[in-house]
């Protein structure tokens, strides 16, 4: 379930200049990468994803949330690893790319 970091309130004032067509979604898979999520490095968005503690899933290392308005949909964080390696996605699966027309439909229509 996408969460909004209430303290990221800029994000709602500054909407995206255009629409995307997907954004990423992370799914129950994340485990954070051991505190060290190399998607969070890879996103060209500053604080689009953001670590936070999960003591649901991760206790130790937290999990990834990403901020369904700041993310413009590129799919770096799930098509480019480190030193340039080309990945098939999150080593773990966790990074799902959702139609925005899908993510509305479940979560309500998002500001552009």
């Amino acid at each position: 379930m996408p969460i909004v970091d209430p303290k990221r309130s800029d994000k709602a004032a500054k909407p995206r200049k255009k629409k995307p067509k997907e954004i990423a979604v992370i799914n129950d898979a994340c485990t954070g990468c051991a505190g060290s999520p190399v998607c969070i490095e890879l996103c060209p968005v500053d604080e689009c994803m953001i670590l936070v503690k999960d003591t649901a899933f991760a206790p130790d290392f937290g999990r990834v949330i990403v901020d369904p308005l700041a993310c413009i949909g590129c799919k770096r964080c799930i098509t480019k690893g480190p030193m340039d390696m080309f990945l098939d996605g999150c080593p773990w699966d966790a990074i799902d790319m959702t139609p925005v027309d899908e993510f509305e439909e479940s979560f309500g229509e998002l500001p552009y």
